[in-house]
């Protein structure tokens, strides 16, 4: 009897929850959103929440409000995004490979609602102008020439440009030593500072500066050539086929938000990334919008985190 009675409880909630799910789209949001970017100010990922913020903000009706809490390859503010009650009003930029570290505090893929996927942009192996090696293949003879003696700048693990500049190192032979800055803004200003004579970086952090010719782009990470950059050449076109990274920004939520309201988001998103200008500004920019359901989200989250995982597990890192 205490079963049925059980049984009868869940269908109830079930069915006052199928009732009232479009009344809580319907009436969502009531106040400002905060969105929160995981990574400083300036940087290709703030520069990404922000455009998103702002259409957002004109699509919902109310204030997209962007907090950067930037920190621990931005794990401090995925962390965040993730304990945040789970009630639609605070939503989080989410990229690729920051779910690899044992000490990350969360779980990219239990403790997030995906909402949908932004968009997608290659990194791009970039130099100071007076750096000698004009080209992939003339990066990899000095270094080979003189092991450790080069330096490449990247955000700290786990971003996906740390995981790239290892890839880097293991697929062309050589020995290049890291060096972490906090975010893809602060490794642009030491690029053109020549404070570091080489990057992994995204292309929507300094695309205006490689066309200003403040910075050279030796070769893009993608199977393609960038719209953005389109004289810059492919990795595999360098000579160093394998050596593919795609960074992929997505919007997600804390987990057990509820279904109509990130069904509300990913509806809003979804036009905003199919109208023209959207799509020319991130072209522009080096990227390439992307369409899709949060199952969509979800399955390349899960794909993504996997393959980094592998790596990393091959190359024996331990991440902190």
């Amino acid at each position: 009897m205490r079963a049925a009675v059980l049984s009868y409880a869940a269908i109830a909630a079930a069915s006052l929850c199928a009732q009232l799910g479009p009344a809580i789209a319907q009436d969502y949001p009531t106040r400002p959103i905060t969105l929160i970017v995981p990574y400083p100010a300036g940087g290709g990922v703030d520069a990404m929440g922000r455009l998103v913020g702002q259409k957002l903000s004109a699509a919902l009706g109310q204030q997209v409000v962007i907090e950067n809490r930037g920190g621990a390859g931005g794990m401090i503010g995925t962390r965040d995004a993730a304990k945040s009650a789970p009630d639609g009003y605070t939503i989080v930029m989410l990229l690729t490979g920051i779910s690899l570290s044992p000490n990350a505090g969360y779980d990219v893929e239990k403790d997030f609602a995906p909402i949908g996927t932004v968009a997608s942009t290659p990194e791009i192996l970039e130099s100071h102008p007076s750096f000698p090696a004009r080209s992939l293949s003339e990066v990899i003879g000095l270094a080979k020439a003189a092991p450790g003696r080069y330096s490449i700048g990247t955000p700290p693990a786990p971003t996906l440009n740390y995981f790239a500049a290892l890839l880097f190192n293991m697929l062309a032979g050589v020995d290049i030593t890291l060096v972490a800055y906090k975010g893809t803004g602060p490794l642009t200003a030491d690029l053109l500072g020549n404070h570091v004579p080489l990057g992994v970086n995204t292309i929507p952090a300094s695309v205006s500066q490689v066309q200003a010719g403040q910075l050279r782009a030796l070769a893009v990470t993608s199977a393609t050539r960038s719209p953005a950059l389109p004289d810059v050449p492919t990795s595999a076109e360098s000579g160093l086929p394998g050596f593919e990274v795609v960074q992929y920004y997505g919007l997600a939520a804390p987990a057990d938000t509820p279904r109509p309201i990130v069904e509300r988001l990913n509806k809003e998103l979804q036009v905003i990334l199919k109208s023209d200008a959207m799509k020319q500004r991130l072209l522009a920019e080096g990227s390439e919008p992307a369409t899709g359901t949060p199952e969509d989200y979800g399955a390349n989250i899960h794909r993504e985190e996997g393959k980094w995982a592998t790596l990393v597990k091959k190359l024996g890192l331990k991440l902190e």
